[in-house]
């Protein structure tokens, strides 16, 4: 009850202190950010339209109250292009403080920069949704360029959200590098965001025992970032060799890596990506076995299935054998790098970056498949039920699905772990422009694990007093998966007359694309062991 009330109190104050010039207003914006975010990844969501903060409990609409006024302030404090408009709704007996559409992306750039993090990573796997907004600015003063002792040595600031960092750019004897130091390590986390939010994966380190710590990154690792930065330290180098104060060979070298993008990606084997047919081929082929089954392991570590995500055969005799990933396992490649473990979404970050540099190498019209599967991916993993509507067809006649809200929650029967998956929908059958027959009820499918190979296996039943029976509800429901996952669901007849709807594991994964259900699934697959 106490914390509800003293944390928005006290940003009040803070943020009436920096707008009567008595506390530093870009110090104000990262601590409030950093405050709110955090209580979004105890008591909110983050959707791809969405910022939620809900408030219950007893007294929820005064502190509901309290987090209005500050979020007022905070809207004083920032610039015309960063104002945002919330709206507040009640919902049970919870107050609920939202953002969205336009509004959520404007607040989630200055939750991207002050959202609380640690070695160049965020604490709450939420935070990953409000990178997509983010547009780093970055600044070079052509002025800073300069000849010093050990090289030339100019100042590059990246900003967002109304934070700025001024980096330090060295062109050094075998490399670019930029480098931020401080005693203060939350300004070097700081630091470390903004260069992932501008594309640079770079972690904060401590400089030998003392108490200065540091973020770093190096031409490659630069040559990885987003189009303005590297066009940045292009500008750099060429004013550089104007002055002839760098040898010309040696950069030219650093430009074409900088123009391209290119990025080095040690300890992968050559995948070849390539267009045929209009689709997008991604095989990595060799006479070497162990290549192949190295390989096969860090796909399988990586969290994709073999025979589902990508196909193995081995080596025979002179003939290569080859590692092929599949349409699918590109895309759900994608979807871990943002939504799978920490290790999973490690490995599967650098497998789709290397894989869209070949695709790059390649040419235009492979370039843009490949990035057009990937977005697909990761789009898929923040979809949300509220409000999901889609036509589909299913026997012959088409139905529209509206979706109303849902969850999945994991129920222990009998000491078998079950999650049971609720979605609340209209569904109604098209006739012309005209939707026919619709009828809004909660559709409920339970997974659990059965069978020697601990397949992942869900079931429902059709209901007998539905409007029109059990035949209408089971195509009402098939209706509704198919919505949902892209794929039908098996339906059987038993000879009492039940009909029982059947859905698998790629079922599931569908359900998962759902910000409602993906946590709960996860967690699910995991206490369950995957299969």
């Amino acid at each position: 009850m106490v914390r509800k009330f003293v944390e928005p109190a006290l940003e009040l104050v803070m943020l009436d202190k920096a707008l009567n010039g008595k506390f530093d207003r870009e110090e104000a914006r990262l601590i409030f950010g950093e405050m709110y975010a955090t209580a979004v990844a105890g008591d909110g969501h983050v959707g791809r339209r969405l910022v939620k903060l809900a408030v219950g409990g007893e007294l929820g609409g005064g502190a509901a109250l309290l987090r209005l006024a500050a979020l007022h302030l905070l809207n004083q404090l920032l610039s015309d292009e960063l104002k945002f408009g919330i709206r507040t709704y009640v919902e049970r007996v919870r107050y609920n403080i939202a953002a969205t559409s336009e509004d959520a992306a404007k607040f989630k750039r200055l939750l991207a920069v002050s959202a609380p993090s640690a070695g160049g990573k965020y604490l709450s796997d939420k935070f990953k949704k409000f990178v997509k907004e983010a547009r780093v600015e970055v600044w070079l003063d052509r002025n800073s360029i300069r000849l010093t002792k050990s090289g030339v040595a100019a100042d590059l600031i990246l900003s967002e959200g109304g934070v700025a960092v001024k980096y330090n750019v060295y062109l050094r004897e075998k490399a670019i590098e930029l480098r931020f130091q401080s005693t203060d390590r939350s300004r070097v986390e700081l630091a470390a965001r903004l260069l992932r939010l501008a594309g640079v994966t770079a972690k904060v380190k401590r400089e030998g025992v003392g108490d200065e710590w540091y973020v770093r990154a190096t031409t490659d690792m630069l040559a990885a970032g987003r189009k303005e930065l590297r066009d940045a330290l292009a500008n750099i180098v060429r004013e550089a060799i104007a002055r002839g104060w760098i040898d010309a060979g040696k950069a030219e070298r650093w430009l074409k890596k900088l123009e391209s993008g290119r990025v080095l990606r040690e300890g992968w084997p050559k995948y070849e990506v390539r267009l045929e047919d209009g689709a997008l081929v991604v095989r990595h082929e060799t006479t070497n076995p162990d290549s192949i089954e190295r390989e096969a392991k860090r796909l399988r570590e990586m969290g994709l299935e073999e025979g589902r995500h990508f196909t193995v055969k081995m080596p025979e005799g002179s003939r290569d054998g080859y590692v092929y990933i599949r349409r699918e396992g590109l895309e759900h490649a994608a979807w871990l790098s943002v939504y799978g473990s920490e290790d999973q979404r490690k490995l599967a970050a650098e497998f789709i970056e290397y894989i869209l540099q070949r695709a790059k190498e390649r040419g235009e019209d492979v370039r843009k498949k490949a990035e057009e599967i990937v977005k697909e991916g990761k789009e898929r993993a923040s979809l949300e039920l509220e409000d999901f509507e889609k036509e589909v067809e299913v026997n012959g006649k088409k139905y529209k699905v509206k979706v109303i809200g849902g969850e999945a929650v994991e129920e222990d029967r009998g000491g078998r772990k079950l999650l049971r998956i609720r979605i609340t929908a209209e569904v109604g059958r098209v006739e012309g422009d005209h939707i026919v027959d619709r009828v809004v009820r909660e559709y409920t499918i339970t997974y659990g694990r059965y069978g020697s190979n601990n397949a992942t296996m869900g079931f429902a039943r059709a209901k007998a007093d539905a409007p029109d029976g059990r035949e209408k509800d089971a195509e009402r429901f098939s209706a509704l998966i198919k919505a949902l996952t892209g794929e039908e669901p098996r339906i059987r007849q038993r000879s009492d007359g039940t009909i029982e709807i059947e859905c698998g594991r790629k079922h599931l994964d569908g359900f998962a694309r759902f910000a409602e259900l993906a946590d709960a699934i996860e967690e699910w697959l995991e206490k369950t062991g995957q299969s």
